[in-house]
């Protein structure tokens, strides 16, 4: 018998016709981050706490854990919550490849343990949603 908690995390990937730059910018700049995510205090410095706050009132507290400009951003992702198939303690962590037609997108959220699967299929939904939101904040950015 296991005693190690198995935990479950949702990737999605999808290759964005825009240079890393200009994708690193909607990373990290809190105004593109507010148009495509949520609403935060973000700043690219490892240790800084920051949150996302959700227009369905939810606030995430976060802390930047890892950064290569343009390469790479890693930040916890978590929600206090009563319930415990709510209350989720994850990372975040955006990679970015160069490609001959842009930059390659790979999001993984790590952290979700068996009995969060409503937040699991929310997070596999909400992220497909978050990145179309990223995709038309470049094509608009200039």
């Amino acid at each position: 018998m296991t005693t190690a908690t198995q935990t479950r995390s949702v990737t999605v990937e999808r290759e964005i016709a825009h240079p890393p730059e200009k994708l690193w910018r909607a990373l990290t700049q809190p105004h593109l981050i507010a148009e495509w995510l949520m609403k935060n205090d973000f700043a690219p410095v490892v240790g800084h706490r920051f949150n996302l706050r959700g227009e369905w009132g939810g606030v995430l507290d976060c802390e930047v854990l890892d950064i290569e400009p343009n390469r790479m951003l890693a930040y916890s992702w978590d929600f206090a919550h009563d319930d415990p198939a709510f209350n989720l303690k994850s990372t975040v962590t955006f990679t970015l490849t160069p490609t001959p037609r842009g930059t390659l997108l790979r999001m993984e959220q790590a952290g979700f343990r068996p009995e969060q699967k409503q937040a699991f299929g929310g997070a596999k939904a909400g992220w497909q949603e978050f990145l179309g939101k990223l995709e038309q904040v470049l094509e608009r950015a200039e």
